[in-house]
């Protein structure tokens, strides 16, 4: 089984996600959630860096940018795209941890990577997540969430240009995810953007 540690697994991803319609606006909106000053992000499973550099392109003000992802090709892909930048620390780290001692952040974003721990362990990472923000930052998950069926699983698949799905997937419906965001302890909770089996998930301290 092809895993996030393989590289020709990585270079397949990174080759695709760029033409994915859908992500590129889930991205959009995930910019939108964010505090109109942003000056420190943590990216959870920042994966090459996508994400991280995008709100850095949006917030030139953002002094420190901490990426966390556990693929030795996918943190070797960040490095080079961000080429020494003293703002960007990435950090080995697997989501199955505890997310490690931080000074608190304005946002803590993730792109489609939560959805590969078990279910309890999202529940208690989002708790891990809104110990880590600052009064009235901002948890912006854009996320692979589970279909309605598995007829409309596979179209999904098909459409992302993965017909076969990925064996670590662990998703998750939104409604239950929502719920485990407000218990743990954040407000104005929602989805605030959808397309199939994409979804941004969105809460504040």
């Amino acid at each position: 089984m092809d895993t996030w540690q393989d590289p020709a697994k990585v270079e397949e991803y990174g080759g695709r996600v760029g033409r994915i319609p859908a992500r590129i606006a889930g991205e959009a909106e995930l910019l939108d959630t964010l505090p109109h000053v942003v000056r420190r992000i943590l990216d959870l499973g920042c994966g090459d860096g996508r994400l991280t550099a995008l709100v850095m392109e949006a917030h030139p003000e953002l002094e420190v940018a901490v990426g966390l992802d556990n693929s030795p090709p996918m943190l070797r892909a960040a490095s080079a795209r961000f080429g020494g930048d003293h703002r960007v620390t990435l950090v080995p780290h697997d989501l199955d941890a505890p997310l490690p001692p931080f000074e608190a952040f304005d946002a803590v974003i993730s792109g489609f990577a939560i959805h590969h721990v078990t279910h309890e362990r999202k529940r208690s990472r989002f708790g891990e997540i809104f110990a880590a923000l600052v009064p009235g930052g901002v948890f912006a998950n854009l996320e692979v969430v589970l279909c309605a069926t598995p007829a409309l699983q596979t179209e999904f698949f098909a459409q992302i240009g993965r017909a076969d799905g990925d064996p670590e997937d662990v998703c998750a419906p939104v409604e239950p995810q929502l719920e485990w965001m407000r218990a743990a302890g954040f407000s104005d909770v929602d989805c605030q953007w959808r397309w199939r089996g994409f979804a941004l998930l969105v809460g504040r301290r």
